[in-house]
């Protein structure tokens, strides 16, 4: 879990801010485009965002207990299965920095024309 710390004071009073940064997802218009042409998937879509938005993954093993189907690959890859396997999402994770970026959304079809570690 990464920390931002603030220090400051007024007048004789000193305070500190404390602020917990969680994952940063980058970015949310790649799903709001795809639920947009897919609208059975947009409340799944939200729900992952929401979940994903709040966690705080330090390793693939943390995903999995969240995300028991989640497939872990190579070069900090994640797929999601989204609506019952229907979609597919691909993210990459740098845990460090605590950022998911959405690598691909897409069908079940278009993700198998994919290289899902290149992409």
């Amino acid at each position: 879990m990464l920390y931002a710390i603030l220090f400051y004071h007024i007048g004789n009073i000193y305070y500190v801010c404390i602020n917990i940064v969680l994952l940063r997802i980058i970015a949310k218009r790649t799903l709001r485009e795809f639920w947009e042409l897919n609208p059975d998937s947009k409340q799944q879509l939200l729900a992952w965002y929401r979940e994903a938005s709040k966690a705080n993954w330090n390793n693939p093993n943390e995903i999995k207990q969240q995300y028991a189907k989640a497939s872990i690959l190579k070069n900090n890859r994640v797929v999601f299965d989204i609506l019952g396997n229907q979609y597919r999402l691909v993210v990459e994770i740098n845990y460090k920095r605590k950022w998911v970026f959405i690598r691909f959304i897409g069908t079940h079809k278009q993700y198998d024309k994919i290289d899902v570690n290149t992409i």
